[in-house]
């Protein structure tokens, strides 16, 4: 049996009313279900009148009833029988409101439980470095965010840069901490502080003698660098800055890691390079000298692909130390 409407459209007793995946997600709809058509249709249900179900969501009857129209369109059904005094739910309409309920309490649910993650000091978070994290920004932000954040579970991920920023692009990681701070390509990329540089050298080097060093003075010295991480960039830097002198410098590759490359400049096996934050280590036989007027920027290096709360909150606090220190 149907029955009409006044604005022409039939609706059969029998109409059968999907599952909410039916209605929302069914590829044979031209458009998909919109969730503000679904509240509509729910109020003017529970108030039987488009004019009072406009009223209590604040917007105009003729809204209501256009996008219900939309909603019958799309299901192929009316829902409503249209009278002067209002509106009253066919049987189709009668089908389609517990299921229509259900999926407004499903959205509204799970809104609430993403906007719980966002607030609270749960989740999880993978960091590229290639700074020590001894001393200095990287200690203070992980330090501050441990303690912020206790129940969030950090892992840290040692890595070249080119590494890291394919992992961040493929959302591996969700941020890395990098010198430099160039555009990369599919990434964001914010500056947050700077490492002053320092040399390397023995203890009872002459140069050890001096509270600064400048690169004139390291033109004839041999230098060792690891083949981990961050040897490659040290030798790069090495090459730019005694290049410019003229002068190709003597650089060794040792395949150990970075206590035992500290290790090697104590008995004499040649000077390196490392940064700021790294000084706070002391070792035995080796002197930490600045060079002069070298500073190396550090960046925060992330996909806009992300949404990862804990990588924002972990962004907010690293804008927030950055801040605070003035770098």
């Amino acid at each position: 049996m149907t029955s009409a409407d006044h604005d022409g459209r039939s609706s059969s007793d029998g109409a059968k009313i999907g599952s909410i995946s039916d209605f929302a997600f069914g590829a044979e709809r031209r458009n998909q279900i919109k969730l503000h058509h679904l509240r509509y249709f729910v109020t003017a249900a529970e108030y039987g009148s488009f004019r009072q179900a406009g009223r209590a969501l604040g917007i105009q009857e003729s809204t209501i009833s256009r996008r219900i129209r939309d909603l019958e369109d799309q299901l192929g059904a009316s829902l409503f029988h249209r009278h002067a005094s209002g509106v009253r739910l066919t049987v189709a309409g009668r089908k389609y409101l517990p299921r229509a309920r259900t999926a407004l309490q499903h959205i509204h649910a799970g809104a609430h439980d993403v906007a719980a993650i966002g607030q609270t000091e749960q989740g999880h978070i993978k960091i590229g470095v290639f700074s020590s994290i001894a001393s200095g920004f990287l200690f203070d932000l992980l330090r501050a965010y441990g303690k912020r954040f206790h129940r969030v579970r950090v892992d840290l991920i040692d890595g070249n840069p080119a590494e890291h920023i394919a992992a961040v692009r493929q959302l591996q990681l969700d941020v890395a901490f990098l010198t430099g701070t160039s555009p990369r390509d599919g990434c964001e990329v914010e500056q947050l502080w700077s490492e002053k540089v320092f040399a390397v050298l023995p203890a009872d080097h002459p140069l050890a003698d001096r509270a600064e060093l400048t690169w004139p003075d390291l033109a004839g010295e041999r230098f060792i660098i690891s083949d981990a991480p961050p040897g490659q960039e040290i030798y790069d830097y090495l090459v730019g800055r005694l290049g410019k002198l003229g002068h190709h410098p003597e650089i060794h590759c040792h395949y150990v890691g970075r206590d035992n490359m500290l290790s090697l400049v104590a008995v004499g096996r040649g000077l390196t390079l490392t940064s700021e934050a790294t000084t706070v280590a002391q070792f035995p036989g080796i002197a930490y000298r600045r060079m002069a007027g070298e500073i190396l920027p550090f960046s925060a290096i992330w996909s806009a692909r992300n949404d990862n709360p804990a990588c924002r909150r972990l962004l907010s606090l690293a804008r927030s130390i950055a801040r605070s220190a003035g770098r």
